[in-house]
């Protein structure tokens, strides 16, 4: 046994290792110098505010039915056929352009009901839907 080496295991070693503290620290310099121009990519740029409100404003449904004899009903009031232009006709001007809904009876001649489809081509009507209900 020699004495004065370090070879003997009942020795505290009394200096703190630095190397793997050191290592650690250069790895997050680097991950943050990596990482912080990654964070601010962006071109600053003064935008301009402005407000901006959802339209609310539904348009309103027209219900025009066929009924077994072949009359006319706007929104449930009987039209001869010689007003049905005209009321069609009112209807397409307004903004927003109302829907046109057509129920024709399943007794009726479908004539009856192109008659009205094609009147309402005509008064420039542009949204036109069938109504019909669901086999049980």
């Amino acid at each position: 046994m020699a004495f004065g080496t370090q070879d003997e295991p009942d020795e505290v070693m009394n200096e703190i290792n630095m190397t793997p503290l050191v290592d650690v620290m250069l790895v997050l310099l680097i991950i943050f110098i990596i990482t912080v121009p990654v964070m601010k990519h962006a071109v600053n740029v003064d935008l301009p505010r402005a407000t901006n409100q959802a339209q609310d404003t539904k348009p309103e449904t027209v219900r025009l039915s066929v009924d077994a004899q072949g009359s006319y009903y706007w929104n449930d009031a009987k039209v001869d056929d010689a007003n049905l232009p005209a009321l069609l006709q009112i209807e397409a001007a307004k903004n927003p352009q109302p829907d046109l809904h057509i129920r024709g009876d399943k007794e009726v001649r479908y004539e009856r009901v192109a008659q009205a489809m094609a009147a309402a081509q005509l008064a420039g009507v542009r949204k036109i839907g069938f109504i019909t209900e669901p086999k049980n």
